[in-house]
Parts: C-alpha cells; sequence; structure tokens
C-alpha cells in the first residue's frame, strides 16, 4: 500500500510539527479542517490509533478553547480504557473517573449522548465521587461526547475546561465531527485488521484441507483402501492419541507415519 504522506514523517512528527509551528499560526476554521484531514488519513502504512487520538485530544484544545480533553475506548472486552490525553492531569482524571466508574464519559458512552455539566459544583450528587475530585483537580466544567458509527459506541471524547460554561453549545456541533471522524479511522483500521485475520486463517484453513487431502490419497494408496476408509485411519489414530487431525495428516505427508503406523492403536494392537 503507498503512503500518501512524506516517508521520511513519522505521525507523530506531523503531530508535532503541527502544534508547533503551524497550528499556533492558523485560523480556527483552518485548523478544524487540518484536523479533518489528518484524522481521516488512515491509510498510511504507519498509522497509529494511539498518535491520532493525542492528536484528536491536543486538537480539540486549540479549536474549541477549553483546558484538556482526552479520549476512552472500550477494549473490545467491555472495558474502558484511556487511549489519549491532552496532559498528564487529564490522565489521571480520566483514569480516576474509571476506576469510581462515574462521569461525563461514562455517561456518554452508555447512553451514546452527548453529556454536559456546565457547572462541575452542581453534580456532587450526580458523580459523588468523580466531582469533588475532578473539581480539586482545578476543573469547573465538564463534558463528553459519544465516539459512535451509527448503533455502535466504541468510547467517547471527554473535554474539560478550568471555567464554567466553557463549551458552548454551538461548538458541540465541530466537537461531534471531529470524534465522528476520528471513530470512522479505528473502525476502519479495526475492520481491515480483522479482515486480514479472516483471509489468514481461511488460507490456514484451506492449506490444512490440503494437506488432509494428500493425507488420505498416501494412506489409501499403502493400505490399498478406499479414501474414506484412509481418512477413518487418519482420524482414528488422532482420536486414540489425543493428536490434532492436521498434524497427523502432516507427519503423513512428511514420511513420519505410514498406514501400519496408523493402524497400531496406542496399547500395541493392530486396529
Amino acid at each position: 500500500m503507498t503512503s500518501r504522506q512524506d516517508p521520511a514523517r513519522t505521525p507523530s512528527d506531523k503531530r508535532r510539527s503541527l502544534e508547533s509551528s503551524e497550528g499556533p499560526g492558523l485560523g480556527r476554521e483552518e485548523l478544524l479542517t487540518r484536523t479533518f484531514v489528518d484524522l481521516a488519513d488512515t491509510l498510511v502504512d504507519d498509522y497509529d490509533v494511539i498518535d491520532s487520538l493525542e492528536l484528536l485530544g491536543h486538537r480539540c484544545v486549540d479549536i474549541l478553547g477549553i483546558e484538556e480533553a482526552g479520549v476512552v475506548l472500550d477494549d473490545q472486552r467491555g472495558q474502558l480504557e484511556v487511549l489519549g490525553s491532552s496532559s498528564q492531569r487529564m490522565r489521571m482524571v480520566q483514569l480516576l473517573e474509571l476506576e469510581v466508574e462515574e462521569g461525563p464519559c461514562l455517561d456518554s458512552f452508555r447512553s451514546g449522548a452527548p453529556v454536559r455539566a456546565d457547572e462541575l459544583e452542581a453534580t456532587k450528587q450526580r458523580w459523588p465521587r468523580f466531582g469533588p475530585s475532578a473539581l480539586e483537580a482545578g476543573f469547573r466544567s465538564v463534558y463528553a461526547l459519544p465516539m459512535r458509527l451509527r448503533g455502535e459506541c466504541i468510547g467517547a471524547l471527554n473535554l474539560f475546561a478550568n471555567r464554567p460554561g466553557a463549551l458552548v453549545r454551538s461548538d458541540e456541533v465541530p466537537a461531534q465531527a471531529l470524534a465522528d471522524v476520528a471513530t470512522i479511522g479505528i473502525l476502519q483500521r479495526r475492520f481491515l485488521h480483522e479482515h486480514q485475520v479472516l483471509t489468514e486463517q481461511l488460507q490456514t484453513a484451506l492449506d490444512t484441507r490440503i494437506v488432509i487431502e494428500q493425507a488420505k490419497g498416501m494412506v489409501a494408496e499403502q493400505a490399498k483402501t478406499e479414501i474414506d476408509g484412509a481418512f477413518e485411519l487418519i482420524r482414528s489414530y488422532a482420536r486414540d492419541n489425543n493428536i490434532a487431525l492436521a498434524s497427523v495428516a502432516r507427519k503423513v505427508v512428511e514420511g513420519r507415519l505410514d498406514a501400519a503406523a496408523l493402524r497400531r492403536r496406542r496399547d500395541g494392537s493392530a486396529r
């Protein structure tokens, strides 16, 4: 597959360049457009999910005028994991959020809907453990947007600020769009990986079937029997010796087992 980015620049190089030099010099709309392009570029050879999520967090801070952003994703085993944070402070609060099992990202992930808390002070009943800890960390408003595609929600984008009401409602639209583009990229890579694994599994199954067919033919010739009888010999030997059928067939093809050996049971008696 041909890369569409400069091969000398890794995603990390690209992110650092944009954030340290181009990013601050770009207007809000231009930076938003640039971010859509960067997040959508999932076909490069060295695409990395973690790098893209870190980029998403930092760009949300620049574009939306908030202090911190981060991403939690479902690990496909039912657990949420912190996979992107704009700072160590944000990472620690997100880890706490998952530990106490309450907070905006969990609510958004579970409901598949945006979550707003313009006044974090007013959430002590809603989030009795997360709220005070987030306040102690310096946050005064928190928001979360679902990372979803159709009916599948794979995580949430956290947006935290040091002042109340930091995220105006009109900014939820570009923020959700950024989360959606990142989600599509992640699911696309997941699909490509699953497709590759499935293809490899099918090829392995096909190769195994070929070996078994070869072994059946060899045993049938050696034992002067029909193909079905040869397969029964191979299968019985595998079962009696607790060996995988494919392994027995491979030994036959490699000449390490023959029809006479297959006829002998584990106790040494003939079939």
